[in-house]
């Protein structure tokens, strides 16, 4: 069962310590909101059910139009028991007619982990009762959930009639006094950054499900090159071609099979909208149109040279577009699903076209992304700051771009040296000092992930941060886009992204830089973007990879090119 009371325990403890000290000893009353069935815009047409994190954290719950009231004071038996009432919608015959209907109290609280379960016709009378047995009670809420006037709410939206019950039973000074949106929020965020036992099996099964669909990807893109250098054609004869028949030749295609894999295996959700993306695109962060053609066509006049490769034709072609051309491109794909509302998040890179292989360029940034990961899975442990792993990122990668001559190297005879300090303008230390790896990689190394793909982000990156060294190494750039800065703690589940990248729009900041040898960059821009991304768990002695689908460049190229 979902551990709903350890977790409203965790959470009053973090609330407690946020509050000023005159009101910790005070009861703490908290309420929330769960989330109701979407529709689409000026229709009838259901949308997605997914619930909201903090409410699903504290309940368990995953009920539409739900709420919850909890209780809890320092000193008292509801400190370690707080008072845990679920509020669910009873049935209604149109629910019976057209959709799944909620579950009746009966079965819901044989499956919750709650103090009871009522109807939300119940809760207007509940909270009254509630509040006028808790007179000193601190009243908490979500920001934006009970205060009018917001006009794009950050969470689920009290009603009216029980924001009334609030203000009719606490008096007209409510609001100033005893209800606050100021802590909440916090609390939650704290008690969520830290993952227990059930919390981590729930991850791991999100990224085992994942990790199972990004090989699917890898396999039936081997499957059509072992096909088109056998010689195979597949006609369909009057029926339509099944996955194992496909040859994917779209974005789109990709990201379907990925899809599939996962509710397959019973994942509902994906923890955020798959990024898809070949060639260049690779290049954009959060790429999602995933609607663009790749590797064998078509291709146009003005889409990247076939460079001499293998050129074929198949069942379903469109005969007015002639033949269909290998090109050799990379396919970032960034996608994880949901297992019961909690997050995987994996990023695989892998060749399409050239036989399933990496071109020269390809494969030498897919193996600097692969030694950054690396190098960064070295270091991990609990008391490590986060940015020490972002540094150590810059840092391999400035090292590799000097072994592939796209950086000077320290001994390079080109441009004036250093005036003074001893050193060359292309040391090490003085190009990390310029900032200039940014434009190849610009974002974070990871991030928190648990009920939410970012997860936590107040926790994850308090606005007041006295953990944050002024002093550190190299560029303040460096750390501009983190969304984690803290010392990590044991518990704590984290994504280990490096990436390296050609992006236009960035590169166009560096185009004059010193630095840099654009001869040799020129090379390397067509690979677009390279990203390598698991998910771990960090131990008071290092860390466990949650994400199963292997990365290294030998096993990768084997399962895209049909060798294994």
């Amino acid at each position: 069962m979902y551990p709903a009371q350890a977790h409203v325990v965790k959470t009053f403890n973090q609330l407690v310590n946020l509050v000023p000290e005159a009101d910790r000893a005070r009861p703490h009353v908290a309420l929330l909101v769960g989330e109701v069935t979407p529709f689409r815009n000026d229709t009838d047409r259901e949308i997605t059910f997914r619930q909201e994190s903090n409410f699903y954290y504290l309940t368990g719950c995953n009920v539409p139009s739900s709420y919850a009231l909890l209780v809890s004071q320092p000193g008292t038996s509801l400190t370690l028991h707080p008072s845990v009432q679920l509020f669910i919608p009873p049935i209604s015959p149109e629910d019976v007619m057209w959709s799944v209907p909620p579950p009746t109290v009966e079965v819901a609280s044989s499956t919750h982990d709650v103090t009871s379960v009522k109807l939300v016709t119940d809760f207007g009378s509940v909270l009254e009762e509630t509040l006028r047995a808790y007179p000193d009670a601190l009243v908490h809420i979500l920001p934006h959930s009970t205060l009018g006037g917001a006009t794009a709410p950050l969470f689920p939206v009290l009603p009216q009639g029980f924001r009334d019950v609030i203000t009719a039973t606490l008096g007209n000074v409510a609001a100033d006094t005893k209800v606050t949106n100021a802590y909440l929020l916090t609390a939650v965020h704290l008690a969520r950054l830290t993952k227990d036992s059930y919390e981590i099996a729930e991850i791991r099964r999100a990224n085992e499900i994942s990790s199972r669909a990004h090989e699917t990807v890898m396999r039936v893109l081997g499957l059509g090159v072992k096909h088109l250098q056998e010689g195979k054609t597949v006609k369909a004869q009057g029926r339509p071609l099944l996955p194992g028949e496909w040859l994917i030749e779209k974005e789109a295609e990709a990201e379907a099979l990925f899809v599939a894999s996962c509710r397959r295996e019973g994942a509902v959700h994906q923890a955020y909208m798959p990024i898809v993306a070949s060639s260049t695109r690779a290049s954009t962060l959060h790429y999602c149109c995933n609607d663009k053609a790749f590797a064998w066509g078509p291709v146009g006049s003005h889409d990247h040279l076939n460079n001499g490769q293998l050129a074929h034709s198949h069942a379903g072609e469109d005969p007015h577009h002639g033949q269909k051309t290998f090109v050799p491109q990379v396919l970032l794909i960034d996608a994880g699903c949901e297992w019961d509302n909690h997050a995987a998040d994996i990023t695989r890179t892998m060749p399409v076209g050239n036989g399933g292989r990496f071109t020269a360029e390809s494969g030498a940034i897919y193996e600097l992304v692969l030694e950054m990961q690396a190098e960064s899975f070295n270091i991990l442990r609990a008391g490590l700051h986060w940015d020490a792993v972002q540094l150590l990122c810059h840092r391999v990668l400035v090292r590799g771009f000097q072994r592939l001559g796209i950086f000077h190297a320290p001994n390079a005879q080109t441009g004036p040296s250093v005036p003074s300090g001893g050193g060359s303008r292309y040391s090490e230390e003085a190009i990390l000092a310029s900032g200039i790896s940014t434009a190849f990689f610009p974002h974070g190394v990871g991030h928190s992930l648990g009920l939410d793909v970012h997860d936590v982000p107040s926790a994850s990156k308090p606005e007041v941060n006295p953990t944050i060294k002024l002093e550190a190494v190299g560029h303040p750039d460096f750390y501009r886009y983190l969304r984690l800065r803290l010392p990590l703690v044991a518990g704590m589940v984290v994504t280990v992204e490096p990436g390296c990248y050609f992006s236009p729009h960035l590169l166009a900041a560096v185009r004059d830089s010193p630095l840099i040898n654009h001869e040799v960059l020129a090379k390397y821009e067509s690979v677009g973007g390279v990203r390598i991304e698991d998910v771990v768990v960090i131990t008071d002695t290092g860390f466990e990879n949650l994400t199963t689908v292997k990365s290294d460049r030998k096993w990768v190229e084997a399962v895209c090119s049909g060798e294994i």
